[in-house]
């Protein structure tokens, strides 16, 4: 039986009087890619930030590898960690964002490297060695001495996919990684998560490519108003929708 990667329990976030997530719960098991699917302003890219403490939560527990996220529990009671605290913990969490979030004055090899470097004290030359590597993995190996702004879109995003392997993290987020691209430039990034998917990486995939959903996920969850209305298989969700309210959203995207 594999090992529990993600817990999460009952986990509520609001903002003022605007309840974004209402009780999500959910497990994400090692080696397992899980797609979250729903509306705008369903609250699944809140969710996913939650997961790395990138948004505190309002209530719930959310365990990752084990460890509890973001907080340390005394008796019943949760105190937030420090933020140095809260860093550690990310770093065997990587997140890849709608936007590319590149430092437009580093080259895309600088910009794998700079973390490894700065963050994990790795070797500048062993970190050069592996984002060299990252860069081949992602069909990028001739551009590692290219800033961003002489990059598509959709090369953008797969440096940024490759910033994020550079950590060895267990867990990869990603926060709807082809929303911002034009649709010819899709497929090199979703090919780089198949790939990612195929070698056992954990994977969250907020995602509107219900393509990608059916080929690659393992759980499909479908959010609404902060809650899951609908969780399962592939076939289950989005052949075979039982719920009204996710066979509404399914005719409007498919």
């Amino acid at each position: 039986m594999n090992q529990v990667m993600v817990d999460a329990r009952s986990v509520r976030k609001s903002y003022g009087s605007n309840d974004v997530l209402n009780g999500i719960s959910l497990t994400v098991e090692q080696g397992e890619v899980l797609c979250i699917i729903g509306p705008s302003g369903s609250g699944k890219s809140t969710f996913l930030r939650c997961l790395n403490h990138l948004e505190s939560i309002n209530g719930g527990r959310i365990y990752v590898n084990g460890e509890l996220m973001g907080y340390r529990q005394v008796g019943n009671v949760l105190y937030e960690m420090k933020s140095k605290d809260i860093a550690k913990a990310r770093q065997g969490i990587g997140m890849v964002f709608q936007r590319f979030n590149l430092f437009p004055h580093l080259t895309a090899l600088q910009n794998i490297i700079e973390a490894p470097i700065g963050v994990a004290g790795m070797n500048p030359e062993e970190a050069k060695t592996l984002g060299l590597e990252l860069l081949e993995q992602v069909g990028l190996g001739d551009k590692g001495d290219h800033y961003p702004s002489q990059l598509s879109g959709g090369q953008q995003q797969r440096v940024a996919i490759a910033r994020a392997l550079a950590m060895k993290p267990k867990l990869m987020l990603f926060d709807e990684p082809t929303s911002a691209l034009d649709p010819e430039l899709v497929g090199d990034v979703l090919d780089v998560m198949k790939n990612l998917a195929k070698a056992g990486m954990t994977m969250i995939v907020v995602t509107h490519e219900m393509g990608f959903a059916k080929e690659v996920a393992d759980k499909v969850v479908f959010i609404d108003k902060g809650q899951i209305v609908e969780s399962g298989s592939p076939k289950q969700v989005l052949d075979n929708p039982q719920e009204a309210r996710t066979r509404a959203f399914l005719n409007k995207v498919l």
